[in-house]
């Protein structure tokens, strides 16, 4: 972000960013939502917009920002991410935030084969080898009961479409 910020294309750039497979992956509050960043000068600058939006809405606002015409009528209908963006762009450029931990320490735990609290050791029988391999609501639950220290509730599944 630093050289992109930095760069003579940075008051032309807008950059969107969605988890990849959100579909039943966790974030780091709840499993019924995924993250999302769109960094750009005429974005409001350090601020959460807790605005429900889709995967469609982010499509829909980069056409919109464009000049193209939706492809479907689930990108015609989305919600556009309009409260994400102001009139006014701030050309200052990110400063690179160095890491407060370090990123190559292993878990200790590991090294001592040893648990110290129920979530953890649930953890420790999860497959953390490859992406999709670890059992998705046996994560959910053990993060929400380590964060939210309570049951959590049954997930909703929903579909979109009909007959």
């Amino acid at each position: 972000m630093n050289a992109v910020s930095r760069s003579k294309f940075w008051k032309t750039t807008a950059i969107f960013v969605l988890e990849d497979d959100a579909q039943n992956g966790p974030d780091h509050i709840d499993s019924h939502r995924s993250p999302a960043f769109v960094i750009s000068p005429y974005t409001h600058n350090a601020s959460i917009d807790s605005t429900m939006y889709n995967t469609v809405s982010m499509l829909r606002t980069m056409e919109l920002i464009l000049g193209l015409r939706p492809m479907t009528q689930f990108d015609a209908a989305a919600r556009p991410m309009f409260n994400a963006f102001t009139n006014q762009p701030n050309a200052a450029g990110y400063d690179v935030e160095s890491p407060r931990i370090s990123l190559e320490e292993r878990n200790p735990l590991e090294e001592r084969k040893q648990a110290p609290n129920a979530s953890a050791a649930r953890s420790s029988h999860l497959d953390f080898s490859d992406a999709d391999r670890a059992d998705d609501d046996e994560l959910n639950d053990i993060l929400w009961r380590a964060i939210r220290h309570s049951t959590p509730p049954a997930p909703v599944r929903s579909y979109f479409g009909g007959k």
